[in-house]
């Protein structure tokens, strides 16, 4: 069986990616704050989390028990804002999110899988952790985060010899709700078409996946660029 579970499935590219894989025949589990967003999606179960509290694991658990199991683990919850005035509730929302939210959901699937025998951890990180973003310093901040603990559970895995597949979906800017505003952002990807490419990578086994080709230039292009330099750049 193909049972999938995806975390964040109440809009965006995690209800695109959810829609995808119902369609390439897994069964799917969808979990998110806002229940009534994800009737649509048809999938096998639909349970209420969010992933700040502190009883959110529990809600995942009772989703994999609904769906009889799981063999990949699919993460699109987070939030962003850009913050250059530093506002301090939207430093700490981000942290509480991006980082706490994120550890805690992803650490119970490798715990899950690293007793079941194995699966894949698929999450959506961002571009954002390549470098410092001076807009959104906590949001750049939490992405490097989950990019190096990704890697650290697979390098984890590997030394424990798990069967535990990571792939790091690293995308650019995407046209959601999260982007949503007055700022004009360039080259916006659609969510449609950037779902179609992380279940590409997911089905591929990737590592790590940036989207598109040209954010693939801009990053490469980024960490090639001398610290003294890049804080001297206006973004």
């Amino acid at each position: 069986m193909k049972r999938a579970i995806v975390i964040g499935a109440s809009s965006g590219i995690g209800q695109e990616v959810a829609k995808l894989l119902v369609e390439q025949g897994w069964t799917v589990g969808v979990a998110a704050r806002r229940v009534e967003r994800m009737q649509g999606i048809g999938a096998a179960a639909i349970e209420q989390i969010d992933v700040t509290a502190d009883d959110a694991t529990e809600g995942l658990e009772r989703l994999i028990d609904r769906l009889g199991g799981m063999e990949l683990f699919f993460y699109a919850s987070g939030i962003g804002k850009q913050n250059r005035e530093l506002s301090e509730d939207i430093e700490l929302a981000t942290v509480q999110t991006n980082g706490m939210g994120f550890t805690r959901m992803i650490g119970a699937a490798y715990r899950y899988f690293a007793n079941q025998g194995g699966g894949q951890i698929a999450a959506i990180t961002s571009i954002a952790g390549t470098k410092g973003l001076g807009p959104a310093p906590s949001y750049a901040a939490t992405k490097a985060m989950q990019n190096v603990y990704l890697e650290a559970l697979e390098q984890q895995a590997n030394s424990r010899h798990l069967n535990i597949r990571i792939t790091d979906i690293r995308p650019g800017f995407v046209d959601t709700a999260l982007l949503s505003g007055d700022f004009h952002y360039p080259m916006m990807l659609q969510p449609e078409k950037v779902a179609k490419e992380i279940v590409r990578a997911i089905n591929r086994k990737e590592h790590v996946r940036v989207i598109d080709w040209r954010y693939r230039i801009l990053t490469m292009a980024w960490r090639c660029i001398p610290r003294f330099v890049w804080r001297r750049m206006k973004l």
